[in-house]
């Protein structure tokens, strides 16, 4: 281990030397911004809110978890194209809103798997409706209806679905 090393009495005054004529930066911003603190009144700072409330409550999203609730109604959009799907998907989300429906299956699968050993290192684009399902359920045409949006439990088709679960729809007074 290496022992400080002790400036030599040149080195020091030379140093005093310098600081002799330093002042302190921005002491006059500083002691505004003090005066300017004491005066300001004390604001207690809003709680922090969701950006984006669920529907879903403790409870529900357990059992959820769980696969323990048998979703209204399902929709497959496996082997559709883009557009297709999202076609078909606005048009089963409006019907099941029309139903009452609160939980929705939606299949989209997982998409295509490697076909050769470069495929593993350099994918294509794949899962295309999986990727693009949760994009569609966030836009403003179907978020109205939609209450969250969760990852299907195994026995529902685990990572290929998501569960759609719907917001209770307004009775007209």
């Amino acid at each position: 281990m290496s022992r400080k090393r002790v400036a030599t009495e040149d080195e020091r005054a030379l140093f005093e030397a310098v600081l002799r004529d330093a002042s302190v930066l921005h002491a006059e911003k500083k002691k505004a911004a003090k005066k300017f603190a004491a005066a300001a009144p004390v604001v207690k700072p809003a709680p922090p809110r969701r950006l984006r409330p669920t529907g879903v409550d403790g409870r529900t999203a357990e059992r959820l978890r769980k696969g323990a609730v048998e979703p209204d109604a399902r929709l497959d959009l496996h082997g559709l194209t883009e557009s297709t799907a999202h076609r078909a998907l606005v048009t089963f989300l409006r019907g099941a809103v029309a139903r009452g429906a609160r939980l929705t299956l939606v299949i989209t699968g997982k998409g295509a798997k490697a076909e050769s050993i470069e495929e593993v290192f350099d994918p294509p684009a794949r899962g295309v409706l999986k990727s693009m399902v949760p994009r569609w359920l966030a836009e403003p045409e179907l978020a109205r209806f939609v209450a969250d949006v969760r990852g299907a439990h195994k026995r529902h088709g685990g990572g290929g679905a998501l569960y759609v679960y719907l917001r209770k729809a307004v009775k007209p007074q």
